[in-house]
């Protein structure tokens, strides 16, 4: 099997990371009261999706938790193994079997690391046991290790194949359109609650081709959902807290040091901009969060409006990630130019917002990774 190696080392989430990652959440001994299990998914027909018993797992290593902490979004990743043209499902069998014993033996995880698993050829398979069952009930999810800091509350889908240049074929996305679907209404989520795992880790995955169709991705959600518009927030922002690393903690690091506060421009969630974020809140009458969250209010009192006239480190925040989600022609000057204006453009129309080149709220919340209303009207 052919791996992207340096993919997967900075994907590979560190034994010693893993009391950070689930800091917030309690064993499987946890006893729910009779009320939280009678959700309303209970008995919805999951024979579509391939057990971990169907597909022949190994046991974990070792005991698995569920989480105490509700679960309040989807983070979708790729998984960096080759576009294979072999759309069986023996190859999405051998997907899930190869993906473990990468996990477990290579990793040193007790199971695999996602909830589920999308092959190319449009099979959705269990991955860490435990999965199908918790989805079926609707209630809690199991602590998973796909993404330090959200493995407590985030849904995570890994996709057969590497999408920075390619997008996945049109089985691989009609399956993880039914599985978000599936996984919002077991779960209460809403479509505007999916993120691609960059949104809150330093890595490639999803991939750049990917990330630019989670607009239609979501959509596709939103339609069958059968959502309101007018029950979409008008941002939903990604809520960084001080678990996670991510580029958008850069992008805030450099707001935050744009606002006078001496922080590190590292994409690092450390202590001064812990420090920073909650003394950010205080001074702006903003509820001040134990774990520093990048609330909705905090990110749009942090935010300036930029015209094209623009300088400094706020236009080097757009630039920076901008760079990084795959508008490689951007770089970190601190000016506004041609470049950044045209990729800025770009993202607004992804996003169905006015390609007008301006950076106002709503474009912050699209370029740090969050959704807007605006992109549910957008086809």
């Amino acid at each position: 099997m052919h791996v992207n190696h340096s993919e997967l080392d900075r994907r590979t989430l560190l034994r010693a990371g893993l009391g950070a990652a689930t800091v917030a959440v309690v064993g499987s001994e946890l006893a729910f009261p009779a009320a939280a299990q009678a959700t309303p998914g209970t008995g919805t027909d999951l024979d579509w999706i391939i057990s971990c018993d169907e597909w022949g797992a190994r046991p974990p290593a070792d005991p698995l938790s569920v989480s105490a902490t509700p679960t309040n979004k989807i983070i979708v990743h790729h998984m960096a193994f080759p576009n294979v043209t072999d759309y069986s499902e023996a190859q999405a069998i051998k997907l899930a079997k190869d993906c473990q014993d990468l996990h477990m033996d290579g990793n040193g995880w007790s199971d695999t690391g996602q909830h589920f698993t999308v092959s190319r050829g449009g099979y959705v398979l269990e991955g860490r046991t435990g999965s199908l069952e918790r989805l079926q009930a609707g209630d809690r999810q199991m602590i998973s290790a796909h993404c330090p800091g959200e493995n407590g509350r985030a849904i995570g889908i890994e996709n057969e194949g590497t999408y920075v240049t390619e997008t996945p074929p049109q089985a691989l996305l009609d399956s993880l359109v039914k599985l978000c679907v599936t996984i919002c209404r077991q779960y209460g989520l809403q479509a505007h609650d999916i993120f691609g795992h960059w949104d809150f880790r330093n890595t490639q995955c999803p991939g750049a081709a990917f990330y630019r169709q989670f607009p239609m991705l979501r959509r596709r959600v939103f339609a069958e959902l059968g959502t309101d518009l007018a029950d979409v927030p008008a941002r939903r922002w990604p809520d960084l807290w001080r678990f996670v690393s991510s580029p958008a903690v850069q992008v805030a690091q450099y707001l935050l040091a744009y606002r006078g506060y001496t922080v590190p421009v590292n994409s690092v969630f450390d202590a001064a901009t812990v420090a920073a974020v909650q003394d950010w809140q205080y001074r702006n009458g903003i509820p001040v969060d134990v774990d520093a969250t990048l609330t909705p209010q905090t990110w749009e009192t942090l935010v300036p409006e930029l015209g094209e006239d623009a300088s400094g480190l706020p236009v080097s925040a757009v630039q920076f990630i901008l760079n990084i989600k795959g508008y490689a022609e951007v770089t970190v000057t601190g000016e506004y130019d041609y470049p950044t204006r045209k990729a800025v453009q770009d993202l607004q129309g992804v996003h169905g917002l006015p390609r007008n080149g301006k950076v106002d709220v709503s474009t912050w919340c699209a370029i740090v990774g969050g959704v807007v209303r605006q992109s549910f009207r957008h086809h």
